[in-house]
């Protein structure tokens, strides 16, 4: 080996061994930093955590997922019937003053207005019942005028329906 060979290899060995020394004193530096700093206290940390990097959205999964939906659908058709409106009176007047009057004072539809003995003749005619189902079902008649089922407030029982019929029919007669 020659002298300036000799001369690399003493200089590169004392870089390679100062650039070791330095990667040394870094990592003891970073864990001696790590070791005094303080430790998160907030015991949500991990919730919060799961809760950032949870998925946005859903996959549909075919029939499981379909399953999954009917099963949410039917359970919110569940907490909407557990609400039952207007405090669950059976008053028909009460009814119809916070529900029906919207569309029998003005006719809206179609809707045969409150206490019109011309109009409502023939749809009494055809019985209370028939009357009391088309209010729970909803109805379309020929003419295009439409009630929806259960005047639109699918939180009212049968039996408040009922009720809010026989007082309208009862209006005009």
């Amino acid at each position: 080996m020659t002298k300036s060979d000799q001369s690399f290899m003493r200089s590169f060995s004392m870089l390679i061994a100062g650039l070791s020394v330095l990667t040394l004193l870094l990592i003891g530096g970073a864990w001696w930093i790590y070791d005094h700093e303080p430790k998160e206290i907030n015991p949500q940390t991990t919730a919060q955590t799961a809760a950032r990097i949870a998925p946005a959205g859903a996959v549909y999964a075919g029939d499981t997922g379909r399953a999954a939906m009917q099963a949410a659908q039917e359970a919110a058709t569940k907490a909407a019937a557990a609400q039952v409106a207007y405090g669950g009176t059976t008053d028909g007047k009460t009814i119809y003053d916070n529900l029906c009057h919207s569309c029998h004072t003005a006719g809206v539809a179609g809707a045969p207005k409150l206490g019109d003995k011309g109009n409502w003749g023939p749809r009494v005619a055809q019985g209370l019942d028939t009357l009391v189902k088309h209010a729970i079902e909803g109805y379309k008649g020929p003419d295009g005028n439409m009630m929806p089922a259960k005047g639109g407030n699918p939180s009212l029982t049968d039996d408040q329906v009922k009720a809010a019929v026989h007082w309208i029919v009862d209006q005009a007669k």
